[in-house]
């Protein structure tokens, strides 16, 4: 398999998803909703839309209900990286190589262009009702992992490329997806992560706000896909499982990252933690061992997905995060 034809194939797709579901630069309320498309055309890896349809596909999925979704989640990210640059946070000038969004539309509309995203993801999100049957014949029992056949006549749906695809399934996706961007998710992570800023953090308080802060919204890409396609409540499970270590594996990635890389390679300020006085995984367990907990972790959830279904690109995927340069 060539990985980067095939990520370049998969980027592309993403992009013309959220693509379809940026608002329209129209009304006069234009100058925010232009903040909120430049935040999320800025670029990006397009991680979490990418495992979110990874995972569909992987489980059994085909419809188009897994988009509004998509689109979601990378809105909710881009939001979270809108606020974290502002001045009360970690007060960064760029971000992906462009400048951050208050630096280019000013404070007050790059407040506004945040709280837009997360307003707006959720009404992307609900669009996946679209693509439903109302299932309320269905005796389809998920209790064990030969779970995906459905009792109930579709077939009209499937004229309309809804592929049977449950409202409990959606209702269950939009659920995590609140769930893992709120207070008990990313959020609650970050509010810890400020709170910490220029205070000593122990290993309980770093390890909290990596599953939350970072790894929460993975988590949520790893299980919606697996949800929309009907997979299992233990399959379930242990893909919450494999999003966990990816997640983990993905913010101590960062933390080395900010020491070792340069701005023009990474596209935003090296050093941020340092010049926030943050106390990362790299200052709190040193090098050494960030480096080895990568790879170590990034292997447990690649064995760990394979006991769930068959996908290389994403076992790719997770191997390229522990090599990445930004």
């Amino acid at each position: 398999m060539e990985f980067d034809k095939e990520m370049n194939i998969r980027v592309n797709y993403i992009d013309e998803v959220i693509g379809k579901h940026l608002p329209a630069k129209e009304g006069m309320q234009v100058t925010v909703i232009e903040a909120m498309n430049y935040s999320v055309l800025a670029g990006g890896k397009r991680l979490r839309p990418m495992i979110l349809c990874e995972i569909y596909k992987m489980c059994g999925g085909t419809s188009k209900v897994v988009e509004p979704f998509m689109a979601a989640i990378e809105m909710i990210h881009t939001y979270s990286l809108v606020h974290d640059d502002l001045p009360a946070m970690d007060n960064d000038d760029y971000r992906r190589g462009k400048l951050t969004t208050h630096k280019k539309f000013g404070e007050d509309i790059g407040i506004l262009a945040g709280d837009g995203l997360l307003n707006f993801a959720y009404e992307t999100m609900l669009k996946a009702f679209d693509f439903c049957y109302n299932d309320s014949s269905c005796n389809n029992d998920r209790s064990s992992n030969n779970d995906r056949s459905c009792d109930c006549d579709s077939t009209s749906n499937k004229e309309n490329n809804c592929d049977c695809v449950s409202v409990k399934n959606v209702i269950n996706s939009c659920k995590i997806l609140s769930e893992k961007a709120g207070i008990y998710g990313m959020v609650g992570g970050q509010t810890l992560d400020v709170l910490l800023t220029n205070k000593t953090m122990n290993e309980e308080q770093l390890d909290f706000i990596f599953l939350l802060k970072t790894g929460a919204l993975l988590e949520a890409s790893f299980t919606i896909g697996a949800e929309l396609a009907g997979a299992s409540n233990q399959d379930i499970h242990k893909l919450l499982e494999v999003g966990k270590k990816v997640g983990l594996a993905f913010q101590i990635q960062d933390d080395i990252l900010d020491v070792i890389s340069s701005q023009e390679v990474l596209g935003k300020p090296v050093l941020s933690d340092e010049k926030n006085n943050k106390t990362t995984y790299v200052t709190l367990y040193g090098m050494k061992k960030s480096l080895s907990d990568v790879e170590k972790l990034s292997k447990e959830a690649i064995e760990l997905l394979k006991i769930v279904g068959n996908n290389e690109f994403l076992e790719q995927l997770i191997l390229k995060l522990i090599h990445r340069e930004k």
